[in-house]
């Protein structure tokens, strides 16, 4: 893949990853357990702070995705290895992150892709305000899963090559 591709890819992840930093931020510091109660869903509160835990986590992983973002393509000299490592980074613990969160707390729907409906299932009914952040994410998550969805197999190969190459050395 060339540096323009390369680049072009980060600097999409790069405003994909400031707008779900911002919404998930913006949701996270105006909610509470008490107020996620009070909307419609299954009021579930051990469910309700599972779900907030989750995406606090996830928040955390795109703010520091972002940073990273940041100083590459800050950097007097664009390192495309180092950006196909992050990308790489990016899919492998924000956008898995996304669809399938440690703890098991939601999960992707494989069959919403031929439906048309939302991918990300619940086991107990989340507060609307929840879904509707989950919803307006999955757009973006979904889409930057597209982009890079070469380094989940190309990438990963690439480096898996040269470790090789080093050990017969």
């Amino acid at each position: 893949m060339s540096n323009q591709m390369v680049r072009a890819q980060m600097e999409e992840v790069k405003g994909i990853l400031k707008k779900s930093v911002a919404d998930t931020n913006d949701y996270l510091n105006q909610q509470s357990i008490g107020a996620m109660l009070l909307e419609e869903g299954s009021k579930d509160q051990e469910y309700y702070k599972l779900l907030l835990k989750a995406l606090r986590r996830l928040e955390v992983f795109c703010d520091e995705a972002y940073d990273a973002v940041q100083v590459i393509l800050n950097s007097e000299t664009f390192r495309k290895p180092a950006a196909e490592r992050t990308l790489y980074g990016i899919y492998h613990q924000c956008i898995m992150e996304f669809f399938s969160p440690k703890g098991d707390i939601w999960y992707e729907d494989s069959r919403a892709a031929y439906t048309g409906k939302d991918a990300i299932k619940y086991h107990h009914e989340p507060p609307q305000s929840f879904r509707t952040l989950i919803v307006e994410l999955e757009k973006a998550f979904q889409q930057m899963r597209e982009e890079l969805a070469y380094y989940e197999t190309d990438y990963h190969t690439k480096m898996v090559m040269k470790e090789d190459q080093r050990s017969s050395s």
